[in-house]
């Protein structure tokens, strides 16, 4: 599907006293199934060197605050969620979704396998298992409760062993408990060409297709889909135990339309291939230039998808001086294999760039209005939309 030749983990970023030090960079090569429709990379690291001790914080963004706000609400009027119910969440970082059903009365238990990730949310009294996911696990924490509400946002691509992973979820799940299930979607990956969401973190790229076929294959069936704007297009899916409703409309539709844009057909996939080598040499001509009329460049972010981009791109502190995030476990340390440092947002006040690169796309109505006061000193903004462009 995608050759993006190799890459250092994109999550992985480098110490001040390991910058002597060498990386390891891995293929980094996307593969389409055709008998059950899922996109994959290789497993080349195990998930407890990737997550174990991860520097993404959920709660640093005001709009996925915002999004978490709002789902809380909806499946609490939904499912007439109170304290006599439990929620959990896989992949529960921070807390940052879980605190908004506290804040409701509604108890709740996250499930976080990073530990530095998930003490941020126990001080903020937020019930969390330091542990990953899977048939293990949840047999353990929900031996005497099951979920009302179980939530695994944004974590079904990190998880190299999909079926251990969705038996866990349907052991999880009250018998007539509703899963609720986000991820980025392969259909608007393809379309809007965000090959930089590919990075060796999300072993699968999921389609709804192959969402459905996973979660049948242990009893659950999805009810409802629902297509959000998050990470440039996702899908939110509702499923239930096998028997409990049936599929809604939404299903159908969802599926005829993947299938209309072919993502039964492997020639899609490599179109998508070529697709991505164009998108390389007009990003690379495009910052270059740029460069070469004399501007300045900083970056505005540190995510994995940012790095993907600077890798494959080839492009280093020759072209962007720094990047700033608001991450604390970020600040002070260097992005994986271009080794762009990573500053505190304060320094594009001092430095007075010309231009910022958003590096997180799909935060940029967020980040542009925050940094609105650039304009000030003429500053525009690099950014993808899904084409390479500047905004004033």
């Amino acid at each position: 599907m995608a050759d993006l030749g190799v890459s250092p983990l994109a999550n992985r970023l480098i110490l001040p006293s390991e910058l002597n030090r060498p990386e390891v960079f891995y293929p980094l090569t996307v593969y389409y199934c055709s008998g059950c429709h899922l996109a994959q990379i290789e497993e080349y690291e195990s998930p407890e060197r990737i997550f174990s001790d991860y520097p993404y914080l959920s709660s640093v963004s005001r709009s996925w605050l915002e999004h978490c706000d709002a789902f809380a609400n909806t499946m609490i009027e939904r499912l007439h969620l109170d304290d006599s119910s439990l929620v959990i969440e896989v992949a529960s970082n921070d807390g940052g979704l879980l605190r908004y059903f506290v804040d409701r009365g509604v108890a709740v238990l996250g499930v976080e396998p990073a530990g530095n990730v998930a003490a941020r949310a126990i001080e903020s009294s937020i019930p969390t298992e330091v542990a990953f996911f899977g048939t293990a696990t949840a047999e353990e924490i929900t031996a005497d409760r099951k979920a009302d509400l179980l939530v695994a946002n944004n974590v079904l691509a990190h998880v190299p062993d999909l079926n251990d992973f969705v038996a866990g979820l349907r052991i999880g799940l009250a018998s007539d408990g509703v899963l609720s299930i986000e991820f980025p979607h392969l259909l608007r990956l393809i379309e809007e060409r965000q090959f930089d969401t590919i990075y060796h973190e999300h072993f699968s790229y999921f389609s709804f297709l192959a969402a459905r076929e996973a979660l049948s294959r242990h009893g659950l069936t999805v009810i409802d889909v629902e297509h959000l704007p998050t990470h440039g297009g996702s899908l939110r899916v509702i499923a239930m135990h096998e028997g409990e409703e049936p599929e809604g409309p939404s299903v159908r539709e969802t599926l005829e339309r993947e299938v209309a844009a072919g993502l039964k057909d492997p020639a899609t996939y490599e179109r998508f291939n070529e697709t991505v080598r164009g998108e390389k040499r007009s990003i690379v001509s495009h910052v270059v230039g740029l460069k070469e009329a004399g501007n300045s460049i900083a970056g505005y972010g540190a995510p994995a998808k940012g790095n993907t981009l600077l890798n494959y791109c080839g492009l280093s502190t020759e072209v962007i001086d720094y990047t700033v995030d608001t991450s604390p476990f970020k600040q002070g340390r260097y992005l994986p294999g271009s080794r762009i440092p990573v500053l505190e947002p304060g320094a594009i006040d001092e430095t007075k760039p010309d231009l910022i690169f958003i590096l997180p796309w799909n935060l940029k109505a967020e980040i542009m209005t925050q940094l609105g006061h650039c304009r000030e000193w003429g500053a525009r903004f690099l950014v993808r939309t899904p084409d390479l462009k500047v905004l004033t």
